[in-house]
């Protein structure tokens, strides 16, 4: 059985989208960050970065208990875990690199950039057009990466659907709150529909969707989130 410990959010989407993808029996356990959640001694346990989502497999490597914190490496241990949506290193050493150059594109690039605008345009308490107009530019500059790749290949890792599409694209469905031109990305756009059709995409962002919150964070949320309790030492 695999616990996941997540909330319903891009990065947790990624996990649920895969454990429905791989058909892998799992819990659900919400961790509410707007409430602190995850600085509980409990979650920060298997997730030290106090972040989500997280997961423990009661039925890990030589079936010993594990726990996995990041995403990329939840994707990764999935994939391992299954042998689906990801090539073998061993026998297809091109086609796992290819796949893992784009689920790091996405979790140095697309994640972090999109979060980054993100916040300057709807959370942050002061408007700062330069740091507004540099995230935004990087979010459509990274589109343009996106559908360049995809001009060439059906999905980002190649010719089959990978942990690389299903990295990227709980992020990039959000274009259009990004201020993203999707008209001027015709391969992305193509992408994106054909991954929102798949039955396992629709029930991964479905999961957890009654708890999330309209608008953005206020008074002790905010201070939670994004204020002086988010950078405390634990």
């Amino acid at each position: 059985m695999i616990r996941v410990y997540s909330w319903p959010t891009p990065n947790g989407h990624k996990v649920h989208i895969m454990l429905n993808e791989c058909e892998l029996e799992h819990e659900i356990y919400p961790v509410d960050i707007a409430k602190g959640e995850q600085f509980e001694t409990d979650f920060l346990a298997i997730s030290p970065n106090n972040r989500i989502p997280a997961i423990i497999d009661t039925d890990g490597p030589d079936g010993k208990r594990i726990s996995v914190f990041e995403t990329a490496a939840i994707l990764h241990y999935l994939a391992d875990k299954t042998g689906k949506f990801l090539p073998s290193s061993n026998s297809n050493p091109h086609g796992y690199y290819k796949v893992m150059e784009w689920v790091m594109w996405q979790m140095g690039g697309v994640g972090p950039m999109m979060g980054q605008s993100n916040h300057f345009r709807n959370y942050a308490p002061k408007k700062i057009p330069y740091a507004v107009e540099r995230y935004v530019n990087e979010v459509i500059r990274l589109f343009g990466v996106a559908d360049t790749r995809l001009g060439h290949s059906k999905y980002l890792g190649g010719n089959d659907y990978s942990i690389a599409d299903i990295a990227c694209y709980p992020w990039m469905r959000g274009w259009k709150g990004q201020e993203v031109p999707i008209e001027d990305f015709p391969n992305v756009k193509r992408w994106m529909a054909d991954i929102e059709s798949r039955p396992a995409v629709k029930l991964g962002l479905n999961t957890l969707k009654d708890r999330r919150r309209s608008g953005p964070p206020k008074g002790k949320e905010w201070e939670i989130m994004f204020g002086k309790e988010q950078f405390k030492r634990r």
